[in-house]
């Protein structure tokens, strides 16, 4: 699967199982994931993703371990140049 595939509203989902929240958006090299009203939106990268199966995507990490990742500000302008290919990479 492309991240070109990806959809607004599919889940994500930590390895635990956990909800991490639903993607929001699909960046160069990142899901923008939508939490809660209350909650900041997060950046995973690419990397983090470890499979994709009926519209949700499953996580490398638990839950909690994304949490503590930092992925609230999105990723800088050089680490995008990196990958060019990213949003055609299959998962």
């Amino acid at each position: 699967m492309r991240m070109t595939d990806f959809r607004a509203g599919w889940a994500v989902v930590g390895n635990d199982g956990h909800r991490l929240g639903t993607i929001k958006d699909v960046g160069h090299d990142y899901v923008l994931v939508s939490r809660s009203m209350f909650e900041a939106d997060l950046y995973v990268p690419v990397s983090s993703i470890a499979n994709v199966e009926h519209e949700t995507i499953h996580l490398n990490l638990t839950r909690e371990g994304a949490l503590q990742m930092g992925w609230e500000q999105p990723p800088r302008h050089d680490e995008l140049d990196e990958g060019a290919d990213d949003l055609h990479r299959h998962i």
